[in-house]
């Protein structure tokens, strides 16, 4: 069986072991020896990091071609029209391509949600919407890309769900451990990875 662990990665935090530039890192919260990212989360963005043992399990959680979805609360700056959330929907061309269709709807503030330190700026003339965002790829920083091409800057980015997991109750620099079987969620097809 491989070795998770759902981390709440709070804002502030690099996506590694090591520190970097007086950042906190990974190490500061999960003291559990060999497990290592499966994909990666921006220093300033927050939310559910996956930690593994397990090298096909990494591949199955980060290789787009498992098609594994994350999905995003995404508070951004402006209105969420009709019009930007169809573009992204049907994708939108960046620097490096056109992404693959979204999955996007306009939701409230998701209930619960914990204060970010430090807060986000607030302009009072502008206001500030919340999308429940679905991805099937994770390029470099590609949700503030497509918000802001479609002239919704992301403000805060929280990542709620990766495939089956989801963050539940943890709270910023809460983790806890489970065990994942990649055969019995995925099917017993083969795995390209280590592990």
């Amino acid at each position: 069986m491989a070795r998770l662990i759902l981390f709440n990665k709070p804002y502030g935090v690099i996506c590694q072991f090591t520190r970097e530039a007086g950042h906190a890192s990974l190490a500061d919260f999960v003291a559990v020896p060999r497990v290592y990212p499966a994909g990666r989360l921006d220093t300033d963005s927050e939310g559910l990091v996956l930690l593994t043992d397990d090298g096909r399990l990494q591949n199955v959680i980060t290789d787009p071609r498992h098609k594994l979805e994350k999905r995003y609360w995404v508070q951004v700056e402006g209105e969420a029209r009709r019009e930007a959330l169809d573009s992204l929907r049907r994708g939108v061309e960046l620097k490096d391509g056109p992404t693959r269709p979204a999955r996007v709807h306009a939701i409230a503030q998701p209930p619960g949600l914990w204060e970010r330190d430090p807060p986000i700026r607030a302009r009072k003339a502008i206001p500030t919407a919340w999308l429940d965002v679905g991805l099937h790829e994770g390029r470099n920083r590609q949700v503030r890309r497509m918000t802001a091409h479609v002239g919704l800057p992301t403000l805060r980015l929280i990542r709620f769900r990766v495939g089956v997991w989801d963050l539940g109750t943890l709270r910023p620099g809460e983790w806890v451990e489970t065990r994942a079987d990649p055969v019995a969620l995925y099917g017993d097809k083969p795995l390209k990875g280590k592990g």
